[in-house]
């Protein structure tokens, strides 16, 4: 099923400074999804808002010291001004454009580990394309498993569920709503071979149909309580709460767990060694970077993976098998 976006309004974003346009809207180490494409200095994306398909287009008109977004929003019919405004402000929030990370900035320019990445990315925000639901239907298809086999499944939801919309000269297909996938059944689920992630799918579709969970509510929970209330989501645990608070909810410290695959790559860039204990790991960055860790981590993250797009970084590559 395809659906055109005729209509389209343009709104001007300005975000805190500094800002770094490309490394805030294209994550190279993070899994690639159809429903968004980043070109240098441009970025689109398909949104579901307010149970509107729309179409997003958000082009850099500024500088790292004097920065603009010009948004333009595409719609099937007109949008009125306060749902263009609600849209812009949702991006602000996704994408952390108004956060303050001056100090951030400041404080870690001369660290010898953080500082190079910091040179090449000063304003660079731990954005996210995704609405909450849709972050954790990504993560659960991403569990324990290879890209390819990732990307295998999430075709397979974007078939089932999904449509395609066409904005810009372009098509892009739309994230489906959970209230579809808890209609489907865990068993139609399994017939898309997504295996023993289908009951986690379903569960958390039912929960967000039901009203169990919203992401607005968290939003307005004090920030020490977040992680309580993202515990209680089925399918969320100790290590996946953290990339929720961190990318979702914007915690920049939200470092307390390393995963394997992460271990091995905190290891190269903090002690240029292949393995070391993730105790170690945690009390280093803890040292070096405490109030920011994870957004430390996000720098050396995206940094390492930008070098490695340019000119391949052999042991990397065999760690992400990709």
């Amino acid at each position: 099923m395809k659906t055109g976006l005729p209509y389209s309004e343009t709104i001007r974003i300005s975000p805190s400074v500094p800002f770094h346009f490309d490394g805030t809207f294209r994550k190279s180490s993070h899994f690639p999804v159809a429903f968004r494409h980043h070109e240098p200095g441009a970025y689109w994306q398909t949104m579901i808002w307010e149970g509107r398909v729309l179409g997003i287009r958000m082009v850099d008109a500024g500088s790292r010291t004097a920065p603009g977004i010009r948004l333009t929003v595409y719609s099937a019919d007109r949008l009125p001004e306060t749902t263009l405004q609600k849209v812009a402000r949702e991006l602000t929030t996704r994408f952390d454009l108004d956060a303050e990370i001056a100090p951030f900035v400041e404080l870690f320019r001369d660290d010898p580990v953080l500082g190079p990445a910091i040179e090449r990315w000063s304003g660079m925000r731990v954005g996210t394309s995704y609405s909450l639901y849709e972050f954790l239907a990504i993560a659960v298809v991403l569990q324990n498993t290879t890209v390819r086999r990732s990307t295998q499944m999430m075709s397979a939801l974007f078939g089932e569920f999904g449509t395609v919309a066409g904005f810009d000269g372009r098509e892009f297909p739309t994230f489906w709503r959970p209230e579809q996938v808890a209609s489907a059944g865990e068993q139609r689920l399994r017939e898309l071979k997504l295996g023993y992630r289908a009951k986690t799918l379903h569960r958390i579709a039912e929960s967000f149909r039901a009203g169990e969970v919203d992401e607005f509510a968290i939003r307005a929970l004090p920030s020490a309580e977040r992680r309580h209330h993202l515990l209680k989501i089925y399918g969320v645990g100790p290590a996946s709460v953290s990339y929720l608070l961190f990318e979702v909810f914007h915690h920049h410290d939200a470092f307390e767990t390393v995963p394997p695959w992460e271990q091995k790559i905190y290891s190269r860039l903090l002690f240029d060694e292949e393995i070391v204990p993730a105790e170690k790991i945690l009390a280093e960055v803890a040292h070096r970077w405490d109030g920011w860790r994870m957004l430390a981590a996000h720098y050396l993250f995206e940094d390492l993976f930008w070098r490695h797009a340019k000119e391949e970084i052999p042991w990397l590559r065999a760690l992400i098998r990709m």
